[in-house]
């Protein structure tokens, strides 16, 4: 039993353990065990309580992280999760994919002292996995049911989300999307050693028994018009995220065995679920056996790398036209990709794919490191006379996601689109230029981090719930 707080000069730092990697590259099961109750008590005495939060400032929900984690270190479990889900539709979820070493942990007081950061995820995790087994965690139950309906456009976490919200308040909500599953990326994109799919699953199972429903297999523009919905709902939300893959011009790119890292990443997701996916089967989506190079330094770029490991392949090497300290990516993803011997060429960027029909290797410059560009990033620029070449008979681009042409897919051209082509809102109802239409996630701010997508999806609920008793007032002063 923890007898008191403020514990870090006394108490060190204890990550989750971690699978071995020997063990761990041979299959898809989450890597980080869970804590055990006694460990993620001690570790959140650790807090400092400090009077500024910067761990809760730097969190896009603004989680009331020292509060919760006095509750923990305190015994008080159940008490520390409600007071973690009061502000977070998916706790677990964030504290096992969330990046918190640029986020809550990046920013903790004591990690800045040097004493290491309290593991604020892991508590996360351990808090809401306490719930569930306890049976703490209930179907959603509005207040009051409110004669007033919402379509939510995609089944992502932003689409969550706002559905869990907007039932909580009592409208009755309905979710379209074009996939089999609900869940978006969460269930498509992020790889199962990351995120196992049960974790999700149950998330989605506990909207539908709250009253929520859900329309799969159901594509907006293609199976529903956006203008029935808009007609036959009173509210509607764009979350469709960001799939489309950016391009590249480099020479060759057009070779076979090139392919998008969604397009891997699906694949792969699709047969941990069991489904037949021939271009699996045929081997364009399998890194089985070949020598593997993945394009890019964000986080899918390394559920890439780390995907292609454990499929088998013969070598995975990740390109980055930057160094280490400017990769977008998580640093602790990096140094996991690395214990499983992924092999990173830090500085280098591709000239040109070599292959007649099938990808064969990539020609690649060695860079350096020139003036720093307007957002103070400094500029990759080439070092004459130091390419070389990479063998490689699977390429995967991971350059990042834009969003569809929204227009051609909603047929909707009087949507205000950014110049990026993402959907311009007001915050911070996130409220667009059509009556009645909202939008959240992805689609709104581009491609970013899954706890983006759960405060846009928050707020765009709020916009809602507001909106509609607005536009209810009006019509009932309008009948008095």
């Amino acid at each position: 039993m923890v007898e008191r707080l403020l514990q870090f000069l006394t108490l060190s730092q204890a990550l989750p353990v971690k699978r071995q990697p020997a063990a761990r590259t041979r299959d898809f099961f989450e890597v980080y065990q869970e804590l055990i109750a006694a460990k993620a008590q001690e570790q959140a005495s650790r807090c400092s309580q400090c009077g500024v939060p910067f761990c809760q400032i730097h969190c896009p929900l603004q989680n009331h992280i020292p509060d919760w984690l006095k509750l923990t270190a305190e015994g008080r479990i159940q008490e520390a999760w409600e007071l973690s889900q009061a502000t977070n539709n998916m706790p677990e979820i964030c504290g096992r994919i969330c990046p918190q070493d640029r986020l809550c942990e990046g920013h903790c007081v004591i990690e800045t002292a040097g004493h290491g950061t309290v593991t604020i995820g892991a508590i996360e995790k351990y808090l809401t996995e306490t719930a569930w087994e306890n049976g703490w965690i209930k179907p959603l139950k509005p207040r009051r049911l409110i004669n007033a309906s919402v379509a939510i456009i995609g089944a992502g976490p932003a689409g969550l989300a706002a559905a869990e919200e907007l039932r909580r308040f009592g409208y009755r909500v309905t979710i379209y999307d074009r996939h089999d599953r609900a869940g978006g990326l969460l269930t498509y994109g992020i790889p199962n050693f990351k995120l196992e799919k049960d974790v999700v699953s149950r998330r989605v199972q506990r909207l539908e028994d709250g009253g929520i429903a859900l329309k799969l297999n159901t594509e907006v523009g293609r199976d529903v018009t956006f203008g029935e919905l808009r007609s036959e709902y009173d509210a509607v939300v764009i979350a469709a995220g960001t799939y489309k893959s950016r391009n590249t011009e480099v020479p060759g790119v057009q070779l076979d065995c090139i392919v998008p890292a969604l397009d891997y990443l699906i694949a792969t997701n699709r047969v941990g679920f069991g489904d037949a996916v021939p271009e699996f089967e045929s081997g364009s989506l399998n890194a089985r056996d070949r020598n593997v190079a993945v394009i890019g330094g964000g986080d899918t770029a390394m559920d890439c790398v780390r995907t292609a490991v454990r499929q088998g392949a013969r070598s995975v090497s990740c390109i980055y036209r930057r160094d280490r300290d400017n990769m977008p990516g998580s640093l602790r993803e990096v140094a996991n990709a690395e214990e499983e011997g992924v092999r990173f060429e830090w500085l280098t960027l591709p000239q040109k794919f070599l292959g007649i029909v099938n990808v064969e290797g990539v020609r690649l410059s060695r860079m350096r490191l020139g003036a720093a560009d307007e957002s103070g990033r400094k500029m990759p620029e080439p070092i004459p006379g130091a390419d070389f070449k990479l063998e490689s008979g699977l390429a995967i681009m991971a350059l990042g996601f834009d969003p569809e042409d929204l227009h051609a897919m909603l047929n909707a051209p009087e949507l205000a689109l950014t110049r990026a082509g993402t959907v311009r809102v007001e915050p911070p109802a996130l409220a667009t230029n059509l009556d009645g239409v909202f939008a959240a996630g992805d689609v709104v701010r581009g491609a970013s981090l899954v706890v983006w997508a759960i405060k846009d999806g928050r707020d765009a609920a709020l916009g809602i719930d507001q909106y509609l008793k607005t536009k209810a007032d009006a019509l009932r002063e309008a009948a008095e």
